[in-house]
């Protein structure tokens, strides 16, 4: 039997801490909320080779926690964004991608040629030379794909238009690179040569993958859901996937191309949903490989001693990415919400940008200490990129706040009812006071929920219902009622306790999850606590017990008897004098 050995400097010995970190990182990140990309990076420049790894020589045992050579993993970072990227394609498909079409040729292309601008002109006036301007210029004027899209998902306003500048940026990629490399002092006319070879051959194998996924894929997938055995359809997603990005790289394409083309062709199938599931989990993981080696380059010597210069850098950069893209966006007509936070998003560097860094080093454009210096800024904006996510998104909510002030509430409504939480089940609450002539207004802290609402006749106001100034707004002590019905159990808790400290007399009605948030919520000081899960599963357990032949008077006698038994417990846990009323049992007691 062979020997397998151990040891700390080996592709094992990386996998074991990868593994350690992804175990440790992932669970404890997510109990406080809070995204793992910030986790992975930390962990990336603590066991680096400028974090714990500097000291393997003095500490030898180190060297089982640490990882010395960032070069190995460069290949399955990369993997990481081709299956992100491959991803993105399930989620797509070629319908709509056509439709997006105006939003990836248009904006796409107007924000990375005007960003690029501005920086280039920004480093020209700083002394920068202009070949050396516009290779800074575009390298800056990227943004990262691997970082805003898992933030912003591709379904939500800011995400469908992050969306269509990222593809183009993908897209513009290697003719940027070519654009470099003929530009380069002895280049001559060999780079432009070279650009059309590479997207004639480009588009040939880009149509030979189109061909082959309409009429194969279909095919071997089926073959591989027939045998019914996962590890098969794993082999048959990531083969595809793999055949495509070498397929694009092997003509001078980005791999992620063909990652993108393999994604879309499978969205086609029946299969996409499935493939997608499967996929999942390697995904993350990759791209947490990725995220620990952004982490690993990022030497905190060099920026402790060049600190204000790199900060400066990185907040300049940021600032004239964010302007631009913010404005692009309002003049395109997105709302100013969404401007404001897409902008902030699409912010700082990208990892691409490390690519053009070094076309344009390699091809003299720029100095290689240069090149050093905003590679360090690339990396510092990398790991900022989850904060100004969050910093975006609240300041998107402030801007929104504020342009919805305009549509402020009437100050004389009185005896009205107030709706905190107003998605499926505020609306529908809605629409029942509408149905009865009361009057109402709706608040929500999700803009896009709101601006909806509002496009469809629905009276409802942006705001945070838990500060007390919109609870003056929204005219409480002049309400007959307030109805909760937020999916969040401790922030609703939260607000009841507040509401029933401000207003002791003040009906409050409150959706429960269940009996235990139910008993809950009395506790915290609500008037009526309905869980709807309860009432859910009670109505169900009624239809199957009348489809099995049981009489119907034995039905509503065993229903009324079990939701009797939720009353009781309800009132023993919630503290309660009496019974609360269910689903308006008493009334239904009347009427029958």
């Amino acid at each position: 039997m062979a020997h397998v050995s151990f040891s700390p400097s080996t592709p094992l010995g990386d996998a074991l801490v990868i593994l350690g970190a992804a175990g440790i990182v992932i669970p404890v990140f997510a109990r406080f909320r809070i995204t793992p990309v910030i986790g992975f990076i930390l962990v990336g420049l603590l066991v680096g080779p400028y974090g714990l790894g500097r000291h393997v020589a003095d500490a030898p045992w180190l060297a089982y926690i640490t990882i010395t050579d960032a070069q190995a993993l460069a290949p399955f970072a990369e993997f990481g964004i081709i299956l992100l990227l491959f991803s993105v394609g399930l989620e797509l498909s070629f319908d709509r991608l056509w439709a997006m079409r105006k939003q990836v040729l248009g904006l796409g292309a107007a924000e990375l040629l005007l960003a690029a601008l501005a920086l280039g002109v920004g480093l020209k006036l700083m002394g920068q030379s202009a070949a050396g301007a516009i290779g800074l210029g575009f390298a800056l004027s990227m943004s990262s794909t691997a970082l805003v899209l898992p933030i912003a998902g591709s379904t939500t306003p800011v995400g469908r238009a992050a969306l269509a500048m990222l593809l183009f940026e993908d897209l513009a990629l290697v003719p940027i690179i070519f654009l470099l490399g003929a530009m380069a002092p002895r280049a001559g006319g060999a780079g432009w040569m070279e650009l059309a070879q590479t997207l004639g051959y480009g588009a040939l194998v880009v149509a030979v993958l189109m061909v082959f996924g309409r009429y194969m894929l279909p095919h071997l997938f089926a073959q591989a859901a027939r045998t019914k055995s996962p590890e098969l359809f794993l082999s048959a997603s990531l083969l595809v996937v793999i055949v495509a990005a070498l397929a694009t790289a092997g003509v001078g394409l980005s791999p992620i191309v063909g990652a993108l083309i393999a994604g879309l062709l499978i969205a086609e199938t029946e299969y996409h949903t499935e493939v997608e599931g499967i996929i999942a989990p390697f995904k993350g993981l990759a791209l947490g490989v990725f995220l620990i080696t952004v982490g690993m380059s990022i030497d905190l010597a060099a920026v402790a001693q060049n600190w204000v210069a790199i900060i400066a850098a990185t907040a300049g950069v940021v600032v004239v990415k964010a302007a631009v893209t913010a404005g692009i966006l309002r003049l395109t007509g997105a709302r100013r919400g969404v401007a404001t936070e897409a902008g902030i998003l699409m912010s700082s560097p990208s990892e691409t940008t490390l690519i053009v860094l070094a076309t344009a080093s390699g091809a003299s454009l720029i100095a290689p200490p240069t090149a050093q210096f905003w590679q360090t800024v690339t990396a510092l904006g990398l790991t900022v990129t989850p904060l100004l996510a969050w910093g975006g998104r609240r300041l998107a909510r402030r801007v929104d706040a504020a342009s919805h002030h305009a549509q402020n509430l009437d100050e004389e409504t009185a005896s009205h009812a107030v709706i905190i939480g107003f998605g499926r089940v505020g609306r529908l609450v809605a629409d029942m006071l509408k149905a009865h002539d009361k009057p109402y207004v709706g608040v929500d802290s999700d803009p896009d929920l709101i601006a909806g609402a509002v496009r469809q006749g629905y009276r409802a106001t942006f705001g945070e219902a838990s500060s007390s100034h919109m609870l003056e707004r929204l005219g409480l002590d002049r309400a007959n009622c307030v109805i909760l019905t937020m999916d969040e159990p401790r922030t609703a808790q939260r607000l009841v306790k507040k509401l029933r400290a401000q207003y002791p007399d003040l009906p409050i009605l409150a959706r429960a999850r269940d009996t235990v948030h139910a008993a809950a919520m009395y506790r915290a000081g609500a008037t009526h606590a309905i869980p709807e899960t309860l009432e859910a599963t009670l109505q169900l357990s009624e239809a199957v017990l009348v489809e099995l032949g049981v009489p119907m008077g034995f039905v509503i006698a065993s229903i009324h008897e079990k939701r009797d038994e939720y009353r009781e417990i309800i009132m023993h846990d919630g503290g309660l004098s009496e019974k609360p009323k269910l689903k308006s049992s008493s009334l239904r007691e009347r009427v029958g």
